[in-house]
């Protein structure tokens, strides 16, 4: 009885990792999929091409997470301002900041260098 308990227990763990393993697998085969449908590895031998395609990928999926943040944000400090909570309020104000300069992070970094 007992060894049949450990038995389910050992092929309960075998197929979690399996199950691990192949979402990870899944999702590189998603991202490259995406990568090749948006161009970003380049349709001609320009090896320029192909970074600044990259970069403006890479860039889309930073400004996606900042839009996240930038919306939990936003519902942050409107909860506090109806519950009068001025630490969820100053969190809010943080989150909200954080989203803002990630949003704009491409921005922000060709403001700096100047390009």
């Amino acid at each position: 009885m007992k060894n049949m308990m450990e038995r389910k227990e050992k092929g309960k763990k075998i197929l979690k990792k399996i199950c691990k393993r192949g979402a990870i697998i899944i999702g590189y085969i998603i991202a490259l999929n995406v990568a090749q449908q948006l161009n970003v590895f380049g349709a001609n031998d320009d090896p320029l091409t192909v970074i600044n395609n990259l970069s403006d990928f890479i860039f889309g999926l930073i400004r996606a997470v900042g839009m996240i943040i930038l919306g939990f944000g936003v519902v942050q400090v409107g909860m506090s301002l109806k519950s009068h909570d001025p630490t969820q309020r100053a969190n809010g104000i943080m989150t909200l900041a954080g989203g803002i300069v990630i949003t704009f992070s491409k921005e922000i970094l060709s403001l700096i260098t100047g390009g």
